[in-house]
């Protein structure tokens, strides 16, 4: 080891939690953590302790030294990392006496740390070694997750309230080195293992404002460094932790800023990363955990809701399809999709409108080239039950993900399209099963609202009321809302794949058509109603167009 890199020594802070698909919070290298050595102090203070090694100046500090003054300071510093660096203390049992001594060294360390850095605060060298010192035992202090049952004496002898004190400690990677400890303290295992001890430690950072102080702690850190990156992801594991155990904490937090920061970090123009992924499922645990929360949180909930909407509606205009697709817009709505949170539906209703249309053709490759169908069709084939909470309807969640199907049964092409049709052969066409259960229920649906509106229509005969085309419009809006838009994109899906050149799915469509007592007649007449609906700010080239190969495929039905 030569002198540069005694330098940098930089003492481990310990194992993190792992995250989920990733090795770091930034989308960096998959090093497993517990045994990788991480950075002992901030970037900045690395830097002057450098400078203080090397006996070079620091405004209101140190006055130049000679060679040899500066070669003997370099080595007993030197010295001192090395002897860190080989040691290696065994492991001991913790009982109540180990664990007092241990937490009456951090206080002491602590105490110290923060007395030199009052007394010599632009002397980095006078501090330096008692920072080393407090990172070793916060370190050490792991093995107390073990024993959860002896949480209480983190509370007795006061040190839940240094810890969260350190959390605005002058040097982040201390901070960093709390969260880490806290993260691990409150593991949900280990705090399911002792109920008592798990409510002690919770009690004891709620009182603290613990939230408060993460937060803060949070919006000092730098993203573009690893390790403070690292941090914030330890520090939402905390969050998610203490909320899986106490869920009506979720109010208190989002009261204590966590909401604004997540919401800010969400809608931070940066690229896609763990952290944004964490954040939206923290967003989501905040807001769908209780009634409360949900009450307090229901202006937050809206400004998420409206916010998908606005996005619904921009891309309504073709062009901007494009820059969803560059945006990688699809790659994070299926990724919300994926993580079952309150985003989904709104994710949902994106997709639906950024993949209409001819517009919408390059996104629905991209949508199957990024395992999108693996997403979509676990969604078709059964509705989530959990649909009330995000205050949709089963209609809603079953006409977006037919539309999806819809759209890319007319924009896929060559080997993307014979991937989605052979979803429809697996598990001996389960799938054409499902869609012929959605068809019977719709057509239901349909047929009842047909018959209140013909009820109706024959008491305005009755009455002498006129039939006007305005009056007819509201009937078909009516028809549409009962059932009839998804029941037209089911039969658009069915005889699409009914002509798709595989005859294993033409005969079940139509074995489950008899068997049901199902219409062939009924399927043609839905189409051609719907080819006649075609188009609204299409141009009449394109509308022909479209309705001459819908009808195409309903005469080959």
């Amino acid at each position: 080891m030569d002198v540069g890199e005694l330098l940098n020594y930089q003492p481990d802070r310990g194992a993190k939690r792992p995250r989920q698909g990733d090795g770091g919070a930034a989308g960096g290298d998959e090093e497993s953590r517990g045994g990788k050595q991480q950075k002992g102090q901030g970037v900045r203070e690395s830097a002057r302790y450098r400078d203080v090694a090397a006996g070079v100046g620091i405004e209101g500090g140190f006055e130049m030294r000679n060679t040899e003054e500066q070669t003997g300071d370099r080595k007993k510093i030197l010295e001192k990392l090395m002897d860190r660096d080989e040691e290696e203390p065994e492991a001991e049992l913790v009982d109540e006496s180990s664990m007092k001594k241990m937490i009456l060294t951090f206080e002491k360390r602590s105490y110290k740390n923060q007395e030199l850095r009052i007394k010599f605060p632009d002397n980095p060298e006078k501090f330096m070694e008692s920072e080393l010192d407090l990172n070793d035992i916060i370190q050490e202090m792991h093995v107390i997750a073990t024993m959860p049952d002896l949480y209480h004496l983190l509370v007795e002898l006061n040190s839940v309230h240094s810890l969260l004190g350190l959390l605005s400690h002058e040097n982040t990677d201390v901070a960093i080195a709390v969260v880490d400890l806290l993260q691990e303290l409150t593991d949900i295992d280990t705090l399911n293992e002792s109920e008592e001890g798990a409510e002690v430690l919770i009690d004891a950072l709620l009182e603290g404002q613990v939230v408060a102080l993460l937060v803060q702690n949070m919006e000092r850190l730098d993203e573009q460094v690893k390790e403070e990156a690292d941090g914030i992801y330890n520090t939402l594991a905390i969050v998610e932790n203490m909320a899986e155990f106490r869920p009506g904490l979720c109010a208190e937090a989002a009261q204590q800023g966590l909401m604004q920061w997540l919401l800010k970090r969400i809608k931070a123009k940066i690229p896609f990363d763990g952290n944004k992924l964490y954040c939206s499922e923290i967003l989501a645990i905040l807001l769908q955990n209780n009634d409360n929360t949900r009450e307090l949180l229901a202006e937050e909930q809206e400004m998420m809701e409206n916010l998908f909407d606005a996005l619904c509606s921009c891309l309504m205009l073709p062009s901007n399809r494009d820059r969803f697709l560059r945006g990688e817009g699809l790659q994070l709505m299926n990724l919300m999709l994926r993580e079952k949170k309150m985003s989904r539906t709104s994710a949902l209703k994106v997709l639906d409108h950024g993949m209409i249309g001819p517009e919408g053709a390059d996104n629905c490759h991209k949508f199957v080239d990024i395992l999108g169908l693996r997403t979509i069709f676990p969604l078709f084939m059964k509705t989530p039950k959990k649909m009330k909470k995000t205050g949709a309807s089963e209609k809603e969640h079953e006409e977006h993900v037919c539309s999806i199907i819809a759209s890319m049964l007319r924009n896929l092409k060559s080997q993307q399209r014979s991937r989605l049709l052979t979803k429809f052969t697996e598990n001996d066409c389960e799938k054409v099963d499902r869609l012929m259960e959605l068809h019977f229920k719709y057509l239901e649906a349909v047929q009842q609202a047909d018959k209140r509106i013909e009820g109706e229509k024959h008491e305005m005969v009755r009455r002498g009321e006129i039939l006007d085309d305005g009056m007819e419009d509201e009937f078909y809006l009516r028809r549409l809302d009962a059932g009839l838009f998804v029941l037209q994109l089911i039969c658009y899906i069915m005889v699409e794949i009914s002509n798709s050149g595989i005859s294993q799915l033409q005969q079940r469509v139509h074995q489950i058509l008899n068997l049901r007592g199902g219409s062939v007649k009924v399927v043609r007449h839905t189409m051609r109603e719907y080819a006649e609906s075609i188009g609204d700010g299409k141009s009449d080239e394109f509308k022909e167009a479209e309705r001459k190969r819908i009808m195409d495929l309903v005469d080959n039905f």
